[in-house]
């Protein structure tokens, strides 16, 4: 079931786009990893690496990644991970409460 909701995941998070290049993150390679929780599948952990360690665009692309993920069929909550930012614990911190 986990590699259902994987895909869906992934699936998901092609209709979020970096607002600088109006491509999907995921084609872009900013989605770094995808987790479904062993414990508890229902979460989805979601890692994502700006190219640019300044990206103004940060926060919206993890928060947008965070919505979509979440309407998944299967998903209750998406954990996001923004790494490689000068920001990054912040941006997580606010895009996940």
């Amino acid at each position: 079931m986990s590699e259902e909701l994987l895909e869906k995941v992934k699936e998901a998070l092609k209709k979020v786009a970096d607002p600088h290049m109006g491509i999907s993150i995921v084609e872009m390679g900013l989605v770094e990893n995808i987790e479904i929780d062993e414990k508890d599948e229902t979460i989805a952990k979601i890692t994502i690496r700006p190219t640019n360690p300044g990206c103004m665009s940060a926060a919206r692309m993890a928060m947008d990644a965070r919505n979509v993920a979440e309407q998944v069929e299967g998903i209750d909550r998406a954990e996001i991970t923004v790494e490689g930012h000068m920001m990054a614990d912040a941006i997580s911190e606010m895009v996940n409460k």
